[in-house]
């Protein structure tokens, strides 16, 4: 048996002090040590992944013989391609990686095929669905061809899918990806967590179109297995503490999801 731990958090690009909370989000991804990372809204145009990596492995130090490998890929929308995409942080040996556009401004599907200790490969991926409040049917769209190219394409029995999936656990999206996959949050607690959006970070008068009103929080964030996977040992939320200088200031708008997973 093999134990890996592995994480999300959707970082809010470049949006809301980022040149402040940058600093809080590696600490507290070096604290957790996930060996799989999945980052949402990484700002490609000013390099935010390459960064993360850089100042991730140098606080490490030259004595990590496990530094992170950081693949990560565009939306394909013509102006917000640009800027923004998804990406893995991986510590573990990269065999393959490859896309899957899910339409609705080019929002890419990432799978990273990482090798285990016993040789075999597990597929990570990293996603972010549509947001809006109002669009449900975009995002079970979305959920129907994720999960069927994870089943109809270079399958692999281990499978993590890891993102900001923009709906609430009733949402059918939610639903009809847990036909075939296990939250592993709810798998722990036999609940999902009770909202890992907003943190104080965002002004509540300012909510973007992730939240149906003012006031509003609830889970959005979601880590899933495949039915293969041996065992959850642990699943929790993280990156949930603010500056000591300043307890409105956070890692990101939404709080992390963290979990050890036992795999054959």
């Amino acid at each position: 048996m093999e134990t890996i731990r592995v994480a999300t958090i959707n970082i809010r690009n470049r949006q809301d002090q980022w040149f402040k909370r940058r600093h809080l989000l590696v600490g507290q991804l070096i604290d957790a040590a996930p060996d799989l990372i999945s980052l949402q809204e990484i700002d490609i145009s000013i390099g935010q992944g390459r960064w993360l990596r850089g100042q991730i492995n140098a606080r490490l130090g030259r004595d990590n013989e496990r530094p992170y490998t950081l693949v990560q890929k565009r939306k394909r929308h013509l102006i917000e391609g640009y800027r923004q995409g998804v990406g893995v942080l991986s510590r573990l040996p990269i065999v393959y990686h490859d896309t899957l556009n899910l339409g609705y401004g080019g929002r890419p599907a990432l799978r990273v095929n990482v090798r285990l200790a016993n040789n075999r490969t597990l597929d990570f991926v990293a996603t972010h669905l549509h947001s809006g409040f109002n669009n449900q049917q975009a995002r079970q769209e979305q959920a129907m061809l994720l999960t069927g190219w994870l089943k109809n394409h270079k399958w692999v029995p281990n499978q993590i899918i890891a993102g900001d999936f923009n709906e609430n656990p009733q949402a059918i999206a939610i639903k009809y990806i847990k036909q075939q996959f296990l939250s592993v949050y709810e798998q722990v607690h036999r609940h999902e967590p009770l909202a890992t959006y907003p943190t104080a970070l965002v002004d509540p008068m300012n909510l973007d179109d992730e939240a149906p009103s003012l006031g509003w929080a609830g889970c959005l964030d979601y880590i899933f297995v495949s039915t293969d996977i041996k065992a959850v040992k642990t699943a929790k939320i993280f990156l949930d503490i603010p500056s000591e200088e300043d307890d409105m200031l956070y890692p990101s708008d939404h709080v992390g999801l963290l979990a050890d997973i036992e795999v054959d």
